[in-house]
């Protein structure tokens, strides 16, 4: 436990007395999962803190704390029971589980979920002064609470949108919130007498501020934890985001501290309110609640019907698991003659969209093989981008980035002009956007100015063209974009040095061949295929892009790993490690559009003029593996006429509240070799992760996989769950109505909290839920033994599986799922042998 926290000033402060209200604070900002800003919006297990526990209990402990629900209503699982989708022996099974259940048999406990109504029935969350406030005076005070804690919080964080800036961001957060509070009118105009006055009263330091805050609202000592969590949940946006700033901060030695001043802003408004409120009543429901909220209770029909939910989610988590155990039953064909050099092999990012289009890439050319791995392709870089000052991580925010790489053009004197062209336009962009937000030549602008923009709207709204450049070709001529590449040599840029030394290349390329299991047979032409997306209008743009490049499109990694492999003294070192590339062996580094399925060579002018010929006929097949690819899609998207000039359409129609699913659907991780999975057609609802753990020796792939991509591909599936069962508080709700706020994320409307996860369309297509919400299945070819030893070393992914987060499965050397984890280093067989 830390002594010190950096909260006042920048100066650490002695905690003395404080220091249990800090551990309780700080146990009560843990589970808070973070949420990264629109720039580089990533999924996130919104339940990160309470994986600790069993799913079931988490259920619960968040319907009483915040109200928020963990599974659909029980007529959605009616109407699956009804499709035939969940089975009779389904609920079978989890009621064998459950002997405490009262209706153990199924005809009693269908029968009793048809005499349920639960719609519209939400558990009645623990209340704070501000719920009690708005009950009693008939004023929405939990609105206007909220309300002026975004309001300040969005000046605070600010990242470049706000023309004004209002708050203090030299200050400390906590001191920066006191200084506006205390000269802000609204509370009282609002009717809240002397609120201005009680909060100069406070310390200035968090901590003593939260104390004092405490003595006035006198909440239970045993309930501190429960009372914070209530409080961070209600503004669980804002708590996201000063949750992801400790995130990076801790991941790069830093320490906390945002969060935990953050929530001392929120408990000094509940005492503010408890004093400045004119009602006479709301002390004396407050002490009341207290009783509560120490009791922790909530009403016994609502846990009833919650625990038949449970009950009902688990049973369409088996049937859906049965329908995918089922695709395995088919033993593999391996083909046991000797092996040729392939024409190509294409590596995809484990991506569920990179499925589809791998399947049929299969199909368009039988010479080429597809692998799948983490979309960074184990290079873990900082990327500077041409004419920019700083870099962007393009690695998952789970690990810390390596070396920095700069974009730039072969040409050293085309460099210099793409650089002073692309800030000239950022200047001039400034301007106008300054021109356009003025208080006084706004109205030039909209008068005259905005006739001329008649034509731009007409063949935008047409789709003629894009409503704005795409935001890597922003202040970049055509033939400067067109012309960019990496530079892997050591430099300085900004004081902080760039490239990779040749004895990182190496070790980068020996990590990354091996975690892919590809250290033999190298094909002519070996793709690496990073993946983005096209959009317009749409502030989760980047939500579409690689969650392994941190948010960003993989066009950079697949650069640099392309660059690097193709590195003559990087090979000669391999070879001297056993790791033959041969010399007719080119890595193309490539981009798969998403919401196109078209895909891009960058560097084919590397491709030496005897294998040239050849390229014609690998760009043919990749043409007609989007073709297909486009076509399969459509059908999810109910489009009709020209589908495949309407998907490429949706690509630049501002309109569109859904340019592509994005992953939604994602239900099951395989990680084993490709011949497993290349007859099985997945839907576009599987991440495919190439391993063959005959080659993994000590089992350090394995490891890397179950501690890396597979937590990776559970927060993916968590926050694609959590925005279908519960969009009001994990999801972004309507996009229609989206504000973007501070640069960093949006607002429903004009006012209210921030919103985290995906937005309803997203998830659901209008008229039924394009992703239903189902528990990740990871089916692994390995042995048990080794799946144990990497539990037993990581806690934390042994609670995933422990605690029902995922479902973790077996294969077994005929290619069929053998068995299942059932906890506690256990496993069972799908024939109901036990074995350790």
């Amino acid at each position: 436990m830390r002594q010190n926290i950096s909260l006042h000033s920048g100066v650490a402060y002695n905690l003395g007395k404080h220091a249990g209200l800090q551990a309780s604070m700080r146990q009560a900002c843990k589970k808070i999962a973070p949420v990264w800003p629109l720039e580089n919006f990533v999924a996130v297990n919104p339940y990160l803190g309470l994986t600790d526990k069993k799913f079931e209990h988490v259920a619960q402990d968040l319907a009483t704390i915040g109200g928020i629900q963990m599974t659909l209503p029980v007529s959605f699982y009616l109407k699956k029971i009804d499709e035939g989708r969940i089975q009779r022996k389904d609920i079978e099974t989890v009621l064998r589980k459950r002997p405490e259940e009262p209706e153990s048999n199924v005809d009693e406990f269908i029968k009793a979920l048809k005499s349920t109504d639960d719609n519209g029935m939400e558990a009645t969350p623990i209340p704070t002064v501000a719920d009690i406030a708005t009950q009693l005076t008939g004023k929405d005070w939990n609105s206007f609470v909220t309300s002026r804690i975004s309001a300040w919080a969005a000046s605070y964080f600010d990242n470049g949108q706000a023309v004004w800036s209002a708050a203090n961001k030299q200050d400390n957060l906590f001191e920066a919130w006191k200084f506006e509070a205390r000269i802000d009118r609204t509370p009282g105009i609002a009717g809240l007498r002397g609120f201005r006055q009680t909060v100069n009263s406070l310390p200035d330091h968090p901590l003593e501020a939260t104390q004092k805050a405490l003595d006035i609202l006198k909440v239970p000592e045993d309930s501190l934890e429960v009372y914070f969590h209530r409080l961070l949940l209600k503004a669980g946006g804002w708590s996201a985001y000063a949750a992801r700033l400790d995130f990076e901060h801790e991941l790069y030695g830093g320490k906390d501290g945002k969060l935990i001043a953050f929530l001392a802003i929120l408990t000094c408004w509940e005492a503010c309110l408890l004093q400045c409120t004119d009602h006479d009543e709301v002390e004396k429901k407050w002490y009341e609640a207290k009783i509560v909220l120490s009791a922790a209770t909530v009403q016994k029909e609502i846990n009833r019907q919650l625990a038949q939910k449970l009950i009902l989610q688990e049973a369409f988590d088996l049937a859906v698991q049965r329908d995918i155990i089922g695709k395995f039953q088919k033993p593999a064909v391996i083909n046991g003659k000797p092996r040729r050099q392939s024409k190509a092999q294409a590596i995809f990012c484990i991506d569920v969209r990179s499925e589809v289009f791998r399947r049929n890439l299969e199909l368009a050319d039988s010479g080429i093989e597809t692998l799948g791995f983490a979309g960074f392709f184990g290079f873990p870089i900082k990327y500077v981008p041409i004419g920019h000052t700083g870099g962007e991580t393009q690695c998952p925010v789970l690990i810390q980035h390596g070396p920095t790489v700069m974009e730039k053009l072969p040409d050293e004197q085309e460099n210099k002009l793409a650089i002073n062209h692309r800030i000239l336009q950022h200047q001039i962009r400034q301007v106008w956007k300054a021109f356009k937000s003025g208080a006084i030549t706004c109205f030039s602008f909209v008068s005259p100015i905005g006739l001329s923009y008649l034509p731009k709207l007409f063949t935008d709204s047409f789709g003629l063209t894009r409503p704005v450049p795409h935001p890597d070709k922003v202040g970049l001529k055509d033939r400067h974009s067109k012309n960019k590449a990496v530079s892997l040599e050591d430099d300085m840029h900004n004081d902080q040095a760039t490239g990779i030394p040749i004895e990182q290349r190496v070790q980068m390329a020996r990590n990354a061949l091996n975690a892919m299991s590809l250290t033999e047979n190298f094909a002519r032409f070996v793709l690496i295929v990073g993946h983005g997306s096209t959009s317009v209008n749409n502030p989760h743009a980047t939500g579409l892009d690689c969650g392994a490049c941190a948010g960003h499109s993989g066009e950079a990694n697949a650069k640099v790993a392309a660059a690097v492999l193709n590195d003559k003294k990087v090979r000669t070192h391999l070879a001297g490690e056993g790791i033959n590339i041969p010399e007719n062996t080119v890595f193309l580094a490539c981009l798969h559009d998403t919401t196109t399925d078209e895909v891009s060579i960058y560097n084919e002018h590397e491709v030496p003029d005897a294998q040239r010929k050849e390229l014609p006929e690998l760009k043919n097949a990749l043409v007609r593996a989007g073709y297909t690819s486009r076509m399969e899609r459509a059908l999810s998207m109910s489009l009709k006429g020209d589908t495949d000039k309407a998907i490429k359409m949706r690509s630049k129609d501002w309109s569109q509240v859904r340019p592509e699913w994005g992953l939604a659907g994602c239900s099951a991780f395989v990680v084993a070799p490709r011949h497993r999975t290349s007859d099985i057609d997945f839907g576009g609802r599987s991440f495919l992760h190439s391993y063959d753990w005959k080659k993994d020796r000590g089992f350090a792939v394995l490891e890397l996989i179950m501690t890396a991509p597979m937590v990776v591909t559970n927060w993916i599936s968590l926050q694609y769950y959590a925005s279908t069962v519960d969009n009001k508080h994990f999801g972004s709700g309507n996009k229609t109505l989206h504000n973007v706020t501070a640069g960093v994320g949006v607002l429903e409307g004009y006012s209210g909290d921030l919103r985290v996860g995906l937005p309803m369309q997203s998830v659901h297509n209008g008229e039924d839920y394009q992703h239903e919400p189902v528990r990740l299945n990871v089916i692994i070819e390995a042995p048990v033994e080794a799946m144990n030893m990497v539990l037993k070393k990581h806690p934390a992914v042994r609670n995933l599986c422990d605690n029902g987060w995922l479902h973790l499965l077996a294969m077994d050397e005929l290619g069929r799922v053998s068995h299942r984890y059932t906890g506690g280093l256990k496993w069972e067989s799908l024939e109901s042998d036990i074995i350790r």
